[in-house]
């Protein structure tokens, strides 16, 4: 069984997309409808702008998308996937490429996504840091007995835990984490705490475009960071990708599972190849690739 998996944010590069652009007709179309609905020439940005430039949360969310859900379309028959996941934003360009969310549709979503993170972003200054080295329930103890928000956030491989909250109860965290034994305790630079109860007011703005979107039954079934088990229904794919900017990325869970229900490689669509090496921490000999045309 074949299970394809779709990058969040940290994956971007300049130029990142341009070799679609070029060699295929639908990717050119798609990329040109994209910057119309977008009010923007988010082509330009991808393919020329500098890494600055790329890293807007406004710019870096719909630039991953477009890599990743142009990609999968440009596949066409080749992409046969039995099971889909995304880690964060890459679960919106799984739902296109499972056909629960039509292209445009899913654009919109990211785009309203970005800009109501940033908004939030900018309301209580926030952060997150990355944890390695220590037991998933020494950090959420931890974090536990630290007062101001700070949370777990992204579960990406065990003994890789990335923790969200306000400035100083994440570098309390820090503090207390590098005691316990971690052996990196690092800050990281985003423009805020991601998957934690600050993204509330985003959860709420986003909440409404989600409800007004057409959610289709979809091909396979997606894996969803809320819940890391296998969603075929609309309606509960809806209200998991809602839940999902205040509810951690539980993405550690989601790898074994789609191990355990049968997945025997994993293949990742779109910018570069974190993903694969999160699987490799789970197991070192699982098969992984990359989706490319002449695959």
């Amino acid at each position: 069984m074949k299970a394809y998996v779709f990058p969040g944010q940290g994956a971007q590069f300049t130029g990142m997309g341009k070799d679609l652009f070029d060699s295929s007709e639908v990717a050119k179309e798609l990329f040109l409808k994209a910057n119309d609905i977008l009010g923007f020439d988010i082509t330009k940005i991808m393919f020329e702008g500098t890494p600055e430039e790329l890293k807007q949360t406004k710019v870096t969310q719909p630039a991953i998308f477009l890599h990743s859900t142009i990609l999968a379309i440009c596949l066409g028959d080749a992409f046969q996937p039995d099971m889909v996941a995304g880690h964060s934003l890459g679960e919106i360009s799984a739902l296109v490429a499972n056909k629960t969310l039509s292209f445009e549709d899913g654009l919109r979503l990211v785009s309203e996504r970005a800009l109501a993170m940033q908004e939030a972003c900018e309301a209580i200054p926030s952060t997150m840091a990355a944890i390695i080295g220590l037991e998933d329930a020494v950090v959420e103890e931890t974090c536990e007995k630290i007062d101001g928000v700070v949370v777990a956030a992204n579960y990406n491989c065990p003994g890789q835990l990335v923790i969200s909250g306000t400035v100083p109860a994440v570098e309390k965290a820090c503090e207390l984490l590098t005691e316990a034994g971690a052996r990196r305790a690092m800050i990281l630079p985003v423009g805020g705490a991601f998957h934690s109860p600050l993204m509330e007011p985003a959860r709420e703005k986003l909440a409404a475009a989600i409800k007004a979107t057409t959610f289709n039954a979809p091909i396979c079934p997606i894996y969803q960071n809320v819940v890391a088990k296998a969603v075929t229904n609309p309606t509960e794919i809806q209200e998991n990708l809602i839940a999902q900017l205040t509810a951690p990325v539980k993405w550690t869970q989601t790898m074994h599972q789609m191990i355990a229900d049968g997945a025997e490689e994993v293949i990742e669509v779109g910018p570069g190849n974190v993903l694969q090496g999160l699987f490799k921490k789970v197991d070192r000999q699982f098969p992984c690739s990359s989706a490319a045309l002449n695959a």
